[in-house]
């Protein structure tokens, strides 16, 4: 009877801490908010910051994974590329010692105590930031409440003397004990984990330090998992950021091993307590191997290039910035469903451009050219919503519940104007060649005039959306009214040459007029855009 209690607590515990810091993370990283986003991205083209910023971020995420799966996305999506993440990784590995040390505390004892305190900021705060900051406080009590859970729980195992001797063994057999460290690392994927069950293990006097260091070295190969799989259908440069995250562990590991005995006795003798010197141990390893690694980061990634070379067969096309993985970081996944939804505008944005010459020039195949990029901006409009979907799924803050309708928005807007270029501007121009048709000198000067003032206001939606720049929507909106006022005058002016007889006029009378309307459609799809960037300012 007793055995299987301590089964099942030792099963609760070590679900309750993936349970806390899986919570904490959350709730840290949506009261961080886009900061999160562009403290991350500050890490660009500086070592020795990159190795800062990634201590930092994996200390506020609670899991280096999360930090290395973020830069596979960063990578994937061309926000940063494969040198500037090597020292971020390398931070990363620095960071997550930071919660094992904390771990290391007694700060079971102060257990319930924060967990009351998170429970009160959640719902005083309610809603916004400090709802996020309590629930991040209230991971960290369920992760004490675990550890004081598996300390009761190792006590009376550790008087067990099949216990005893399977340890044992484990400290005679480090290999044994690097792997099944990996397994379990793996399988739980945080490291933090599996190195939270060894601390109250060896508080507990259940493992000593010999069997505790081979288990740490596993726990920091097996944390590599998680970028990995996220790494996979990704990018080669994304490939190449899991692979170098596993080169760092892997060689830093086989470097250690050699001297394990040595090492062992530096970890031993750097503390009396049991549990601090696990901490300390898994502490040394990461410092010591971004000491190792930072000066050499150039030859480096050279080096994990030539092991993934680029793929030279041609492409499908489809979503470029769009990756699952990030769906539970939604400050990354609503940047990558904006970049993606900026590459629709972007296409949208050539063929509205090209979309005159078919008219000048009566250019067949560059009128089924721009069709078939409607085909890509339909694929994209798609993907993108069903990205977003799945990311509701998520909690997200006001703000971000704000981007996500924005993106919705704009992204469902560029499709349209892609169908009436596509549906509408392209089929008139292929009435007007199938018909011989031409437009009079004067006729084609105002569709030319309407179209550029179109293109100015197309790009300038692009802008304020890009950068929720509320001037921007304002000046959108204002020219609005301009451009309706514009397309009145043409439309009469074009009207006049019919009263005077003018035969390219009367041949192509329909076919203007109707240009003329769509032109206006996309301005007034472009300029929908703009609204919800100007409630957000009221707001």
């Amino acid at each position: 009877m007793n055995t299987t209690i301590s089964i099942l607590s030792l099963f609760g515990g070590v679900m309750l801490i993936l349970f806390g810091m899986k919570l904490a993370g959350d709730g840290l990283q949506r009261a961080a908010g886009a900061k999160l986003r562009n403290f991350l991205l500050t890490a660009t083209g500086n070592r020795i910051k990159g190795v800062g910023v990634g201590a930092a971020i994996t200390a506020l995420l609670q899991s280096s994974s999360a930090t290395t799966v973020m830069l596979v996305g960063f990578v994937g999506s061309g926000l940063m590329g494969l040198t500037q993440t090597m020292g971020v990784i390398l931070g990363a590995d620095i960071g997550t010692t930071i919660t094992v040390q904390i771990i290391a505390f007694k700060v079971y004892d102060y257990a319930i105590g924060v967990v009351g305190l998170g429970i009160i900021t959640s719902f005083l705060g309610r809603s916004g930031r400090w709802k996020d900051v309590g629930q991040a406080i209230l991971g960290f009590g369920f992760v004490f409440f675990a550890l004081k859970i598996l300390i009761d729980t190792f006590e009376p195992v550790s008087q067990n003397p099949f216990m005893k001797e399977f340890l044992l063994g484990l400290s005679k057999d480090p290999f044994a004990g690097i792997i099944i460290s990996a397994l379990l690392t793996a399988l739980f994927q945080s490291s933090a984990a599996t190195l939270g069950i060894a601390l109250t293990a060896a508080h507990s006097g259940i493992l000593g330090i010999e069997a505790a260091v081979p288990i740490v070295l596993g726990a920091n190969i097996g944390t590599t998992v998680t970028a990995i799989v996220s790494s996979l259908g990704a990018t080669v440069d994304a490939k190449r950021v899991a692979m170098a995250h596993v080169l760092f562990k892997v060689i830093g590991v086989l470097l250690v091993i050699p001297f394990l005995d040595l090492f062992t006795s530096l970890v031993g003798h750097s503390s009396p307590d049991a549990a601090r010197q696990v901490a300390n141990a898994h502490t040394f390893f990461n410092i010591g191997i971004a000491a190792l690694f930072l000066p050499f980061t150039g030859p480096f990634t050279r080096f994990v290039s030539a092991l993934l070379p680029p793929s030279f067969a041609p492409e499908r096309f489809g979503p470029k910035y769009l990756d699952p993985i990030v769906l539970t970081s939604p400050t990354l996944a609503l940047v990558q469903a904006t970049r993606e939804s900026l590459r629709s505008a972007d296409i949208v944005q050539e063929m509205l451009t090209r979309s005159i010459e078919v008219f000048e020039n009566d250019n067949v195949a560059l009128l089924e050219e721009i069709q078939e990029r409607d085909d890509d901006v339909d694929l994209l409009d798609r993907e993108v919503k069903l990205f977003i979907i799945k990311l509701s799924r998520e909690t997200l803050s006001d703000e971000q519940a704000r981007r996500e309708q924005e993106i919705m928005l704009f992204s469902d807007n560029i499709e349209n104007i892609g169908d009436v270029i596509d549906k509408n501007l392209m089929e008139l121009a292929r009435k007007k060649i199938k018909g011989g048709l031409t437009f009079s000198k004067d006729g084609m000067e105002e569709i030319k005039a309407l179209h550029r003032k179109v293109l100015e206001n197309y790009q300038m939606g692009v802008a304020a959306f890009a950068g929720s720049d509320n001037e921007l929507a304002r000046r959108l909106v204002t020219h609005k009214q301009k451009l309706s006022e514009m397309e009145r005058d043409l439309r009469q002016a074009h009207i006049t040459r019919l009263y005077k007889g003018h035969k390219e006029s009367i041949d192509t009378s329909a076919i203007h007029l109707d240009v003329l309307t769509n032109l206006k459609r996309i301005n007034s799809y472009i300029t929908n855009v703009a609204y919800p960037i100007m409630e957000r300012e009221k707001e």
